[in-house]
């Protein structure tokens, strides 16, 4: 069980520079995780959740990625390929969230503009 939702734990969302402490979790991103664990019935690890400025910068995110507002995670679902994950994504949320897909993971955010792309 974890500590902020059935299971999500707090320390999964801190941004890893390790050393700024952000860890907020919006709450409709939380919401989406766990729809998403639950779909596939599968374990899902949070590779990017928060990031402060320098963190972003070093990692190579957009200049206002979703990550520096606490509403963005990059996810990898146990034994699902990130193109599967992405799908059922965009067949959930068909007009709102930015879901993106790349090789190894799959992004969601919550922004309110739909948005899609592959990376």
């Amino acid at each position: 069980m974890g500590d902020i939702s059935e299971h999500f734990n707090r320390w999964e969302f801190e941004c890893k520079c390790n050393s700024c402490g952000r860890d907020a979790v919006d709450v409709e991103l939380l919401m989406a995780l766990e729809d998403l664990r639950k779909h596939f019935n599968q374990p899902v690890y949070i590779l990017s959740a928060n990031r402060c400025t320098k963190h972003n910068i070093f990692v190579g995110g957009a200049k206002h990625s979703m990550h520096l507002k606490s509403k963005a995670s990059d996810v990898v679902v146990t034994d699902i390929r990130p193109e599967i994950v992405y799908e059922y994504l965009i067949a959930k949320y068909p007009d709102k969230y930015g879901i993106g897909r790349y090789d190894s993971f799959v992004h969601l955010d919550v922004r309110q503009k739909k948005t899609r792309w592959r990376g």
